[in-house]
């Protein structure tokens, strides 16, 4: 065998070496979203292969973030968490990232598409606000809260579902990440309450719906409250309608997977209102049977 021969055999021995440890960290990645979001796992994994590694790895980097803010430690602990995480975040940035299945997913989603970095640094500056609470006065903060936590993602998404207008479609996305938030909080009242001591409903929205923080911490369940939680819920579905309107911009094989997701999340406000809004005792979510009919409704609409 001569030298060139071997030196190719080689070089494709590495090539398949690389190949293969990619796919285990998006592998890895994979699991991460198919663990803690089965909605988005259900909408992005309609993706082509190269797409949906690419929201698995970002996907994965959110949560590896909000954990840093939501586990069980001591606020300390979790202080060093994120700032750890920033660290990390810093050495990706200069290309010196560590040798771990995340940050090499990411890097390949970096090299692949015209990726920004700042929404990843939003995104722990919205984790550094959740370890820092304090209720918000208005929606007007409970929307700049919003996008730091899930608008960022929406900004992150862009580039790999809108390779074409992803710059136009900078507003649309941070709409899309806002409602998407705003429905977490409405589904999540009474575990933030009482797992996490927060409170995300604007106090300017709770006093103008006669609802009070006492009413809030008995878990009382009235028409106050139901016109408090409805109008948070019109502001998301308002924002979602206009995601609608945009959906045009974003790459064919993307529109689908898309529209998949903000129908799960949309499901979730329905779930609400099917368990007569309690959020305190229940865990509303949107069962097989009604994914298959929102998968159905938007699969005729196309």
């Amino acid at each position: 065998m001569d030298q060139i021969t071997t030196r190719y055999l080689k070089d494709q021995e590495v090539v398949n070496m690389d190949s293969a440890r990619l796919q285990a960290d998006f592998a890895y990645c994979e699991t991460i979203i198919k663990k803690h979001s089965k909605s988005f796992y259900y909408a992005f994994s309609q993706l082509p292969k190269e797409k949906a590694n690419a929201v698995y790895a970002i996907y994965a980097f959110c949560r590896t973030a909000d954990d840093c803010a939501d586990s069980n430690q001591p606020f300390v602990e979790k202080l060093e968490s994120l700032q750890r995480l920033k660290k990390d975040l810093d050495l990706f940035r200069t290309h010196a990232e560590l040798d771990h299945p995340l940050w090499r997913a990411l890097r390949q989603v970096f090299t692949d598409y015209n990726m920004d970095i700042q929404p990843f640094y939003d995104q722990l500056t919205g984790q550094w606000m959740d370890m820092n609470f304090t209720i918000p006065q208005n929606m007007h903060e409970l929307e700049s809260y919003s996008y730091y936590v899930a608008g960022s993602v929406g900004l992150m998404l862009l580039p790999v579902l809108a390779s074409r207008s992803a710059e136009e479609l900078r507003p649309s996305a941070i709409d899309l990440g806002t409602a998407m938030q705003i429905t977490n909080i409405l589904r999540d009242i009474g575990e933030d309450l009482h797992t996490k001591e927060r409170i995300y409903l604007p106090e300017e929205e709770m006093e103008r719906s006669g609802y009070t923080q006492k009413d809030l911490r008995h878990g009382l369940i009235n028409e106050n409250f139901v016109r408090l939680w409805e109008r948070l819920a019109e502001r998301a579905e308002s924002l979602y309608n206009l995601s609608y309107s945009s959906i045009d911009l974003y790459d064919d094989d993307s529109k689908m997977p898309l529209l998949l997701s903000v129908g799960m999340y949309r499901g979730i406000l329905d779930a609400v209102r099917s368990n007569n809004y309690d959020c305190f005792s229940k865990r509303n979510f949107v069962t097989k049977e009604n994914m298959i009919k929102i998968s159905a409704a938007v699969y005729n609409c196309s």
